[in-house]
């Protein structure tokens, strides 16, 4: 890691896991250790007055998780460089959300990317069409650090010549603390008299600057506020908050900490009734306290990842990549919270599916670059055949007149190779097949029930 550049902070976090994983911690939570968190405040509730939205907004730094490529769509640059909406990228609506809260409370809010080397260039281009975005003082980006992965039968560095960047992989997202400290970005944005940080994915258009939020985090002096949703059948497998029962604080569960006879419970909605949409708000002087406190290890629980040295070669060499997430530092602030937030705020974008969704009538983009939608419900339930939708190219050749309109369906399953022609729609319930080895062509002007 030295060797590469890796900063000194960094490598000790990563002596600390691998510590910590050589000595047989798998970071599991059972749950007989935890309990259901209990009522939790709603945004819908929260009302503080206009003034002390400002005053909140005017010391929150938005940053964006955006080391991600597109490689399950088949694209290899920067996910967030995808055309989502109208011809614009995810960084060009973020960067229109930023610049319209600006206007309308009057605040600087920078906008600060954690980017990989293999997302930086081409992200930051992209930004750089909007001249009036940068604030004196604050870096755009800055970038999350990496780690050796690991081979599985006896945990030393792997090599893999085809493609030596393959032999490397970040430490999870839970990397942003340290990457903060690491490249100077986390003093200087203090230095500048920014208090709080909201962090969200790249690939969440929900994800805007709220100032019930940031007024919220002032008033009740809250260290890092974690955004939640009711969870559906659907997000059964997403990670929530519990209560630990040894000190009372909340801690988040995700799926790969939990161990096999515990599935049944992780994934009972009507237990643990919410889950984590990864939208977090953080006191900095805190986390700037907690990380000079602690030699710069925050001490997030460990997450074991198995895989092969190559994703696309099943046959490489397995690996571990030992990794840790940002909303698990809930349960090291003192006095954290979680707030429900409507689904809105939480449409990220992992596959096709969620891309058609976004593309379609479902939503508008306001001149904020916020999304609106006229849809009744739930957003539609997309299932597209992976076989013939799930790499992009092969998706938009499949739309090539635009998306269908799905603003009046409930769910659209597709089966077999399915090219869809203009101003098709969709009503309701529907599903389409094609014949085996065959292309069905759905034409022009289609009214799809049923």
């Amino acid at each position: 890691m030295r060797a590469a550049g890796v900063a000194d902070v960094a490598v000790k976090v990563f002596s600390h896991y691998y510590r910590l994983f050589e000595s047989g911690q798998q970071g599991t939570i059972r749950e007989d250790d935890i309990d259901p968190v209990g009522e939790l405040p709603h945004l819908e509730h929260l009302d503080p007055s206009e003034e002390s939205r400002r005053a909140a907004l005017a010391e929150t730094v938005v940053i964006k998780l955006n080391g991600g490529l597109g490689t399950s769509m088949g694209v290899t640059g920067p996910k967030s460089a995808l055309p989502v909406k109208d011809g614009l990228s995810f960084l060009d609506i973020i960067a229109r959300q930023i610049l319209a809260t600006r206007r309308a409370y009057d605040v600087p809010l920078p906008l600060v990317l954690m980017n990989s080397f293999r997302t930086k260039k081409e992200s930051l281009a992209i930004l750089g069409e909007y001249s009036d975005l940068p604030v004196d003082g604050v870096p755009l980006d800055f970038e999350q650090n990496m780690e050796p992965k690991l081979l599985a039968d006896d945990l030393t560095p792997a090599e893999w010549p085809d493609d030596p960047e393959l032999a490397w992989c970040p430490p999870g997202h839970g990397d942003i603390y340290t990457a903060l400290v690491a490249s100077g970005t986390l003093d200087a944005l203090r230095e500048k008299g920014f208090r709080h940080a909201f962090i969200s994915n790249a690939d969440n258009l929900g994800a805007t600057p709220d100032g019930r939020i940031a007024a919220w985090m002032v008033e009740h002096d809250v260290p890092f506020g974690m955004e939640v949703c009711r969870r559906t059948r659907s997000d059964r497998k997403g990670g929530h908050v519990a209560v630990r029962k040894s000190d009372g604080r909340l801690i988040l569960r995700d799926s790969a900490q939990v161990p096999p006879d515990d599935t049944k419970h992780f994934q009972d909605i009507t237990r643990h009734k919410t889950f984590n949409t990864n939208n977090l708000w953080i006191d900095l002087d805190r986390l700037a306290e907690l990380m000079a406190g602690h030699d710069g290890i925050l001490g997030l629980p460990i997450i074991v990842n198995r895989k092969t040295v190559d994703p696309a070669d099943s046959s490489s060499p397995k690996v571990i990549q030992l990794e840790t997430a940002m909303g698990t530092a809930i349960e090291t602030f003192e006095g954290s919270q979680a707030v429900v937030v409507d689904r809105s705020r939480f449409k990220p974008v992992k596959t096709t599916n969620d891309l058609l969704v976004l593309r379609s009538d479902v939503y508008q983009l306001n001149d904020a670059g916020d999304l609106t939608t006229h849809h009744v419900g739930d957003e539609p339930y997309v299932d597209l055949d992976p076989e013939y939708f799930k790499i992009l190219a092969d998706f938009e050749a499949r739309f090539a007149a635009g998306p269908p309109s799905l603003v009046r369906a409930d769910r659209l399953e597709v089966r077999g190779d399915v090219a869809f022609g203009k101003d098709v729609v969709v009503l309701g319930e529907v599903e389409v097949e094609a014949p085996a080895g065959e292309r069905r062509e759905i034409p022009d002007g289609t009214e799809l029930r049923g």
